[in-house]
């Protein structure tokens, strides 16, 4: 038969589409054309399977014409990924192994000129769309991608290291599938546990610091440190992940699927929550993502996570405003002219500055260099609206030599965090999210104000001018102070702790 169909799938976005992968022999001048809106890595898969053919010991049909299709024809296909499907689509097509065989089947991989079987990215977005669709489909890939596709439940993934491996099980003479180093089915592999991360208690003082990190673990908020420098504010962003709940198995399946798409997944970090830490040179589309096809971001690969931007003024301010919406929305849609990809952001940041340009507006024992202007330039180099989406603004003074040599080790993570776990449980078991997620009338049903709570409330947002989201945002930080209080509803002392977290950065 000259005409032989194999199934493939692009990565766009999260989504990972079907693709068929069409080869016809014809008759004809001799020539090798691949169609399909094809990027150019794609259209090198030319050479590449032409020579992984030959010095596999197949035969390439060199006196035929041959004609590659990757349907659909509008959509965007990149990377070597379609180098396995050609090749088994041009032997099925020349009758070297059953075409038939094929059915029930998707492939990808990248070969090497010597038909060895190279990883690709997106391995876990494709077996993720399987898993979704309800597709019965058996994947086969590459080692490294195989295993980051088997950790999808209940999905069926083989592993080949070579052409030849995938070859000997469509042979046209019916054979049951052999199992051997070459070709196995894939199991989930369970990663060691991994080493615990940097504990909070190395952290000397910083009583306030610690408490506002505590907060925000417990209700998912975002978090300005801002003080002169060497006061910790580095050590305890650090500590963040250590202090957030387990993954769910949902969570860690999407935050992997992110990761193996960005070229970053490693099964020793499978389950753990990431932390991206840019540095402050990065753009607007290193942190939010884009590219043709789009790619994702920072804040992507930091969903479920925590994303640290330390010396945030530093920043290009097109980054900082970049993050207005998907801190809001948890969501980061990527729009170009023949293509939309939307990646889930649902990310904790943590964000670090010093108070002025010199690092000492305010400090005891040094004395601030900066002129009023400076400092006003620099501060205002964070928008208001910017601000206004940050929940909790807390200050990290120096610590004087004595204090800082001779304070004993404070609370460790593993305490923290078994109160952090109890605050979050008791906000899903509440209402399905954690407090930061709450919007709208979710918020008024939610917090069960009592009075005194309600009426300070509406003082304080009157007095410092707050906008509706500052008041939103002040009062899920109130929420989050009662569930690690153990209470049922936000009373006075909820708010008023909350309200000191919402302070403005000191002015010269």
């Amino acid at each position: 038969m000259s005409l032989s169909l194999v199934q493939s799938r692009a990565v766009l976005g999260l989504e990972a589409p079907a693709v068929t992968v069409e080869v016809h022999l014809a008759n004809g001048l001799p020539s090798f054309t691949l169609v399909g809106l094809a990027e150019v890595e794609v259209k090198e898969a030319r050479e590449r399977v032409r020579s992984a053919l030959q010095n596999a010991g197949l035969e390439f049909p060199h006196d035929k014409r041959i004609t590659v299709n990757l349907a659909p024809a509008d959509l965007p296909k990149d990377s070597g990924r379609f180098d396995l499907p050609i090749a088994l689509g041009i032997l099925a097509a020349s009758g070297q192994i059953a075409g038939a065989r094929l059915a029930g089947h998707e492939f990808a991989g990248e070969l090497s000129l010597s038909g060895e079987l190279r990883p690709v990215r997106g391995a876990l977005a494709m077996s993720l769309a399987l898993h979704q669709q309800g597709v019965a489909s058996r994947l086969v890939l590459p080692p490294g991608s195989a295993e980051e596709a088997a950790l999808v439940p209940d999905a069926q993934v083989y592993r080949a290291r070579h052409l030849l491996d995938v070859v000997q099980q469509f042979l046209p003479a019916p054979a049951a599938p052999a199992e051997g180093e070459g070709w196995a089915r894939v199991t989930p592999a369970i990663p060691c546990e991994a080493a615990p991360g940097p504990d909070l208690a190395d952290v000397k003082g910083q009583a306030a610091a610690k408490r506002a990190l505590e907060i925000a673990a417990a209700g998912g908020h975002s978090l300005l440190l801002v003080g002169p420098p060497g006061s910790g504010k580095s050590m305890l962003a650090q500590r963040l992940a250590g202090l957030l709940p387990p993954m769910t198995v949902v969570e860690a399946l999407e935050s992997a699927a992110l990761a193996s798409l960005g070229g970053r997944f490693s099964l020793a970090h499978w389950s753990q929550r990431p932390t991206a830490s840019p540095h402050h040179s990065a753009s607007a589309v290193a942190l939010v993502g884009g590219g043709s096809p789009p790619r994702p971001g920072e804040i992507s690969l930091a969903h479920h996570g925590v994303l640290f931007l330390d010396e945030l003024p530093e920043f290009p301010r097109a980054a900082l405003e970049a993050l207005r919406e998907p801190l809001e929305t948890g969501r980061i849609a990527i729009a170009r002219a023949a293509r939309r990809a939307e990646f889930p952001a649902r990310f904790q940041m943590i964000a670090a500055m010093n108070p002025c340009p010199c690092g000492y507006l305010g400090a005891a024992g040094r004395s601030c260099r900066c002129t009023p202007d400076q400092v006003s330039r620099y501060q205002g180099k964070l928008s208001g609206p910017l601000l206004d989406r940050i929940d909790l603004h807390v200050e990290v003074p120096a610590l004087p030599a004595e204090e800082l040599l001779r304070a004993p080790a404070g609370e460790g993570t593993a305490a923290i965090r078994e109160r952090v776990v109890g605050a979050r449980q008791r906000a899903l078991d509440r209402q399905g999210k954690p407090n930061q997620a709450l919007q709208g009338r979710e918020i008024d049903a939610q917090l069960a104000l009592d009075d005194q709570a309600l009426r300070f409330t509406q003082t304080a947002a009157a007095r410092l001018g707050w906008s509706a989201r500052s008041t939103h945002r002040v009062l899920k930080v109130a929420r989050s102070i009662a569930d690690l209080a153990g209470a049922a509803g936000v009373g006075a002392a909820h708010v008023a702790e909350a309200i000191q977290y919402r302070r403005a950065l000191r002015p010269a």
